[in-house]
Parts: C-alpha cells; structure tokens; sequence
C-alpha cells in the first residue's frame, strides 16, 4: 500500500479510459478492507472505518477532506457517530481511475497512522 499511496495523481479528463478489469484487481489486491461497490451506476471503492467516539471520526473525515483538497479529487464521506464511510470513484469518467486507488491507499495510510485503536 505504501507504493500505492506514494504514487502522484494524474490529471483526469472525461476521455481518459477507466482502469481495466485486470489492473483493477491488482490495484484493489494492494488495498486492505476496500471493496468494489456499484453505486449510482458506477464502480466506486468503499470502506468503513471504526472510531470510538464522534471526536473521532469527525476529525478522520476533515484528514480526508484535507488529502482530497490536496489532490483535487474528492470522495464522498459519510459521517456517523464512531464510523465514517468513504467512497472514491471518479466522475468525469463515470467510474474508477488509477487516481482513486491512489487517493484510497492515502485514506488507509492515514487511518493507520493517526485514527487507529
């Protein structure tokens, strides 16, 4: 995940193709407790982080506001008492970019790092 979580993003338009099948699996095998989801008609990675008290989460979903603020790609986070709910697609596609597992790997790094019991 480290080597994931180091690679820079790169500029996304909307004709830029969606990861393929057999990338995807090797990109997703390098990501611990994220998942393939269809949602709104696209693949999104998800997954669902554990906290201890509001505090908490709260303070996990603004780290991951500031990793997408720096990278200009944004997830959709979803906030609840002890558990936040992250999803990374990208929409100028309709589905999922290198980026998003990059920006997905940060989010675990961060988790890991600073917001794990």
């Amino acid at each position: 995940m480290d080597d994931l979580a180091n690679r820079n993003c790169q500029p996304c338009r909307a004709d830029s193709p969606p990861v393929a099948a057999s990338e995807r699996a090797a990109l997703l095998a390098q990501l611990t407790d994220w998942s393939i989801e269809r949602a709104q008609g696209m693949d999104q990675l998800s997954a669902q982080f554990a906290f201890a008290n509001f505090a908490k989460a709260l303070a996990f979903a603004n780290r991951v506001g500031e990793l997408a603020e720096a990278a200009d790609h944004h997830p959709r986070i979803v906030l609840e008492w002890g558990k936040v709910g992250v999803r990374w697609w990208t929409h100028s596609i309709g589905g999922l970019h290198e980026n998003d597992f990059i920006m997905a790997a940060r989010t675990s790094g961060a988790f890991n790092t600073g917001f794990k019991a």
